[in-house]
């Protein structure tokens, strides 16, 4: 890599004195900055999932930022939840001579060969919140600890529904998953039901869909009408008699969709209470769910946190350092054993929001109005 980062100089400092420096990609920005910060010109493409997802939004721009304060280029890009157009646009990146890859994935299975020719042209990848599978072409993954993310929710459910300080219900629960092509979900799905497989097994929460395999509560793209349509159907046809105390959601996206359906069928008033339900990610929309009784819970992951740690691995790559990790024994792709760096997860809900989101600086009181 050396090598490459001493010719990358060279052309920087060349084009500075020519006073003909251009940016490269979405967000870049030339000059002194990247001199100072000994970035010598390089550009980072940055491939996000989506723009429908507030989170990625958020996650794109976190990126940016923290690479642009080291001095680098970048190109940002969003594959709108469209695996092809994802690897095209690595394709693109790749041609046009990008100096490392954050990717985070649409389909984790995808990537194989894009990735190898990102190999070949001695490009650094950095899987970025989901782990991309199948590849040894994959450096570093940068995400947050995503069983404790699960673990998490299912414990909330458990102490809310008072089954942690000797209730016995039976409560009615039904589980939800994520997309069935990110890796994450079944860290997710398994965290929780380690916290709740107990009390199903002894009949103190009961799923009376009888969906319980992770196969049977999948949410492809982590799409909430396709969880809005699910749940519709599970309330026809197994709560017509019966009322759900809770409901395992794994994003905020997904919660919403369980809201709607719930809201539909009368639950929210005081009759009908509305059931304890989770969520991922302290989106806008949800903390404002959160904080008007209908949501319950949602988890919280500092993406400015998981930026930061991303954008250091390049900077580390590139400079011939090693990336500081905390995991290489967990993540494993099936081609290789990933080197990680995790975060932790914070639950969140109405009684603490305002201490973690608004006085950690993640919201202002005004963005939850």
């Amino acid at each position: 890599m050396r090598n490459r980062r001493a010719a990358l100089a060279a052309v920087a400092s060349a084009a500075s004195l020519a006073l003909t420096l251009t940016a490269c990609g979405q967000s870049g920005e030339g000059g002194s900055e990247e001199d100072k910060n000994g970035a010598g010109g390089a550009t980072i493409g940055v491939a996000m999932p989506t723009k429908s997802s507030e989170r990625w939004i958020a996650d794109g721009a976190n990126v940016v930022k923290e690479l642009k304060s080291k001095g680098y280029r970048t190109k940002l890009v969003y594959g709108e939840d469209d695996p092809d157009q994802q690897v095209s646009q690595i394709e693109n990146m790749i041609t046009q001579g990008v100096d490392a890859l954050i990717v985070a994935a649409i389909d984790n299975k995808s990537l194989g060969n894009v990735l190898q020719q990102a190999k070949d042209a001695d490009i650094p990848v950095i899987s970025y919140d989901r782990l991309i599978l199948g590849t040894e072409n994959v450096d570093y993954y940068a995400s947050f600890d995503n069983e404790k993310v699960g673990e998490l929710q299912g414990t909330y459910i458990v102490d809310k529904l008072g089954l942690g300080d000797g209730k016995k219900g039976p409560f009615s629960i039904e589980l939800f998953a994520g997309s069935n092509d990110d890796n994450n979900t079944k860290y997710f799905f398994q965290g929780a039901m380690n916290v709740l497989k107990p009390y199903i097994d002894k009949g103190e929460l009961v799923v009376r869909s009888k969906q319980t395999a992770l196969n049977q509560v999948t949410t492809l793209r982590w799409d909430g009408g396709t969880a809005q349509k699910r749940m519709d159907d599970l309330l026809t046809s197994s709560y017509r008699s019966a009322r759900v105390d809770a409901v395992l959601s794994p994003y905020d996206g997904i919660s919403i969709g369980i809201l709607s359906a719930l809201k539909s069928d009368g639950y929210g008033s005081k009759a009908k209470p509305m059931p304890v339900v989770t969520g991922q990610d302290a989106e806008v929309a949800s903390v404002k769910s959160i904080i008007l009784g209908e949501q319950t819970q949602t988890v919280y992951k500092d993406l400015r946190q998981l930026a930061k740690v991303a954008s250091n691995m390049v900077d580390a790559v590139l400079n011939d350092k090693k990336p500081e990790v905390n995991d290489t024994k967990s993540y494993d792709n099936g081609s290789k054993v990933v080197p990680a760096f995790l975060l932790q997860p914070v639950s969140v809900d109405k009684n603490n929001y305002k201490q973690v989101l608004v006085d950690g600086g993640y919201y202002t009181e005004n963005d939850l109005k």
